[in-house]
């Protein structure tokens, strides 16, 4: 079951940014479009694709993950079959907008969700190498995209894409998801587990519940974050350390060192996460996004450059992992799709929001520098967050 979700994980890829990225050139240079205005198409697609994620995690827990991801898999493939057709930017907005929402969103909730559900005891660990290997998968997107769009073009590429996707996503779900239940009235009894307000901490929330706690916050705090700065880092990677001295090439080989500190941060989280549960894993997150906007700011060929692409990597291995863990501990796995997809509203948003606000910045401040160094109030505030004090009938009891 954990090697089916890893690698419906890893087809969520041509509507990750990863992905998007290989065809960026091409819109520009075949539509007739500025750079400005594909990135505008996509920020715009991709906040509107995050607005309907609450409701696909309420569908997954009234249908089951079996239902849902077959039925995600034949729309995805629907959208990516789309954009073989663009002709402007309006349509491309309409395509962006279809991709983010069914493959960034809904393809990689469905298959987190799947996880949280079949595992309970190892929860932390399976959803750490969840994490890892399906970053790891991920990484081979947009070679293997680059070789397609060489062998047969831009727009077959993307068709290309979508009988990859219906042929392996919609199989995935009918034949090898059928054991899944549709949710659990109960979380998993954790160790030290407290009464809070009169009820048990094993207790499944709902959303509005779920919503109404400082805990949930907190985690939308994190993923949002994350989100907005690891990919405002990675959709200006290339001319971000082109300035920094480093070639074109050197720059895009960093993908490397970024899945070796995501496979190490997220199978540590996921481990700690089962060993110890605390609430405080997602302020190491943020302590290595910090980090590593830091190191942005001093990158230059050599070490540290690597350690750089290393820390960053560790940031989204170790927000994911914990996240993704603390969910169904904290709030039951009754209704994990409905509270994982309004978090995931926040973590999509704010990855539309973060390549135009470092854009921004970098115009403001005068060079990439002193504007990573301003956005890192961004970490530093969720990390205060994260080590506060959380209230509410969702407080974790440890």
């Amino acid at each position: 079951m954990l090697i089916l979700a890893i690698v419906t994980a890893g087809l969520t890829g041509p509507g990750q940014t990863i992905g998007v990225s290989v065809f960026i050139d091409h819109f520009v240079d075949d539509l007739s479009l500025s750079r400005s205005q594909v990135s505008t198409a996509y920020l715009i697609g991709t906040l509107a694709g995050a607005v309907l994620l609450p409701s696909v995690g309420k569908f997954i827990d009234r249908r089951g993950v079996r239902v849902s991801q077959a039925l995600i898999g034949l729309l995805f493939g629907l959208a990516l079959i789309n954009m073989s057709f663009v002709n402007g930017i309006i349509w491309l907005t309409i395509g962006f907008g279809g991709i983010r929402f069914l493959g960034q969103g809904s393809l990689s909730l469905v298959s987190t969700v799947t996880v949280q559900l079949r595992f309970d005891r190892t929860r932390g660990t399976a959803l750490g190498i969840f994490t890892t290997a399906s970053a790891g998968v991920m990484a081979l997107v947009p070679v293997t995209l680059a070789v397609a769009i060489s062998a047969v073009g831009w727009r077959d590429a993307w068709l290309l894409c979508a009988a990859v996707v219906v042929g392996l996503v919609v199989p995935i779900a009918w034949f090898g998801l059928r054991d899944l239940p549709k949710g659990a009235s109960r979380a998993v009894p954790n160790e030290g587990a407290i009464e809070i307000g009169g009820r048990s901490d094993t207790e499944s929330f709902d959303r509005g519940e779920a919503m109404r706690t400082g805990s949930f916050w907190m985690l939308a705090a994190v993923s949002g974050a994350a989100g907005m700065m690891a990919t405002a880092l990675n959709f200006h990677q290339i001319d971000l350390l082109g300035d920094a001295g480093l070639s074109e090439k050197a720059a895009a080989a960093l993908f490397i060192p970024q899945v070796v500190g995501s496979t190490v941060a997220g199978l540590t989280i996921g481990y700690l996460g089962d060993r110890i549960g605390t609430r405080y894993l997602p302020a190491i997150g943020m302590a290595l996004l910090l980090a590593a906007q830091l190191l942005a700011s001093v990158a230059a060929p050599g070490v540290i450059v690597i350690v750089y692409a290393i820390v960053l990597g560790a940031t989204g291995g170790a927000t994911r992992t914990a996240s993704a863990t603390l969910q169904p501990q904290w709030f039951g796995t009754g209704h994990i799709g409905s509270i994982s997809g309004a978090l995931t509203l926040f973590g999509v948003g704010a990855s539309a929001i973060g390549p135009v606000a470092l854009t921004l910045a970098e115009k403001w401040m005068g060079s990439y520098p002193p504007a990573i160094v301003l956005l890192g109030v961004v970490p530093a505030a969720a990390m205060l967050f994260a080590l506060g004090p959380n209230t509410g009938p969702g407080r974790p009891g440890r």
